[in-house]
């Protein structure tokens, strides 16, 4: 399958780095005009040069702006006013004592996960639809359905991104565009490299010790390994395709089996 975006411009927040990053390469290397976000602009433009470099496209740019803030919302807006792709990936989380977790917390998690999200599709879908075509694709996790004990927060904000994805895929109803929200793994970040090295230790080769991680700790797991950026990323290239017209409103999963059900 060969997925062509010449001529769509999309923006990918919090893609600096992991499966953002991945996804900007991705889009990038489908001939995309891709926007890279990110709250500082060194770190912004470093990224851009890397997208170009590994996607072999000169056809990225920055956006910077911190998206949890409307004052940030407002300057990537300024940076790209009109994208035919936007893909809501910028997230933060942590684990926590829940009954320690503060109503500052709680809605630091909101912002950041959520609101983030809405800020942006309020902005962007009305010209998707004016223009008869678009892509809104937002970035769950096994989290949204799955809630970690440690992580209420952050399981809670990863379900609200489902009725989110459902709910304005119901405002765009007829339009041409589609809204969906993908499930992401347990993915191979760096910082999720050096958990497993907290628990597993140095001594394994990765390959044995993300095996033994699954194997222990994520044993829901079918793949028995983590999810590399690069397969978060494949299925959003496809979602942002032609190829994916007739779907919308839904959940897809690429969480290696990781969620025990036959449904989202």
């Amino acid at each position: 399958m060969q997925i062509d975006l010449s001529g769509r411009a999309a923006l990918v927040t919090g893609s600096t780095q992991g499966i953002g990053y991945a996804i900007a390469v991705g889009l990038a290397r489908a001939g995309a005009r891709v926007a890279v976000n990110g709250r500082g602009a060194e770190r912004v433009k470093d990224a851009v040069d890397r997208v170009r470099a590994d996607s072999g496209s000169d056809d990225v740019v920055a956006a910077v702006g911190d998206l949890a803030t409307e004052e940030g919302a407002a300057a990537v807006r300024g940076a790209v006013p009109e994208v035919d792709i936007l893909v809501n990936n910028l997230g933060i989380f942590g684990s926590a004592d829940p009954l320690e977790i503060d109503d500052d917390e709680w809605r630091r998690y909101f912002e950041v996960n959520v609101l983030s999200a809405v800020r942006l599709i309020r902005a962007y879908l009305p010209g998707m639809t004016g223009r008869g075509w678009g892509r809104v694709l937002n970035l769950a996790s096994d989290s949204a359905v799955v809630i970690p004990a440690e992580m209420i927060h952050y399981g809670m904000t990863k379900t609200s991104l489902l009725a989110v994805s459902r709910g304005f895929a119901k405002e765009a109803a007829g339009t041409g565009v589609t809204v969906n929200s993908v499930i992401a793994g347990p993915t191979h970040t760096g910082g999720v490299e050096d958990f497993v090295r907290e628990l597993v230790g140095d001594e394994p080769s990765w390959d044995e010790a993300q095996r033994e991680f699954m194997i222990k700790h994520r044993p829901q797991s079918l793949i028995q390994r983590l999810i590399e950026p690069e397969e978060i990323a494949h299925m959003v290239v496809y979602l942002a395709s032609p190829y994916a017209s007739a779907t919308t409103g839904g959940a897809l999963r690429v969480d290696g089996g990781y969620v025990d059900s036959i449904l989202p």
